[in-house]
């Protein structure tokens, strides 16, 4: 079974977007600051990075499985046009279940659930998880082996935030460090029991 991780482009000060919904056209600029096109794999985006970013996505795209997602997102993409432009099928955890399709499956039954579904889709390939409350839930419940940060160098002062407040837990690592233009990739391993001893 592959590893399950949280990621997301976050700010210096810790934000995954601004104060009401702002701040993505910093947080996403790495996505077009370079010549190397990455082809999101339904083809529904291409993306131009620098070579260490490069490297970064296409690792990243050819390692996923399957993805988790609130309910809030899809809404807001309208399900993708009915698929996720990584093309790996994606979990989306909701009070108000729709149908399943071949590329998205509904749970209401909380994110152990939700994770669960998506590791069966995945085989031994990666479970990514949406950051903010998604990601905040799994790793309440001890679900996130890594943590991804594509760290931005800008400062949002606000907004919604990777992790929750006032929650303490470890990290190990890095476990890698690539450097981008206007990005630094980041991966760390969560260390639960750390947390517990102190």
């Amino acid at each position: 079974m592959g590893k399950v991780y949280a990621g997301a482009s976050t700010s210096i000060d810790g934000y995954i977007s601004g104060p009401d919904q702002s701040g993505f056209d910093q947080l996403f600029r790495w996505h077009t600051t370079g010549d190397v096109e990455v082809p999101a794999p339904t083809g529904a985006h291409t993306f131009k990075l620098t070579p260490g970013s490069a490297a970064y996505l296409s690792a990243y795209i050819e390692g996923a499985g399957a993805l988790v997602v609130g309910r809030k997102l899809y809404d807001h993409t309208n399900g993708w046009g009915g698929q996720h432009p990584l093309g790996v099928h994606t979990v989306v955890l909701t009070h108000r279940p729709l149908e399943n399709t071949e590329h998205f499956s509904f749970v209401s039954g909380g994110i152990e659930e939700a994770v669960a579904v998506a590791q069966k889709h995945a085989a031994d390939k990666t479970v990514g998880l949406n950051g903010g409350e998604i990601a905040r839930q799994a790793i309440d419940a001890g679900l996130v082996d890594e943590i991804w940060l594509d760290l931005v160098p800008v400062v949002l002062g606000g907004g919604t935030p990777f992790f929750a407040p006032g929650k303490r837990f470890a990290l190990e690592g890095p476990l890698s460090v690539i450097e981008g233009v206007g990005v630094t990739h980041l991966r760390y391993k969560v260390n639960y029991g750390a947390s517990e001893a102190e």
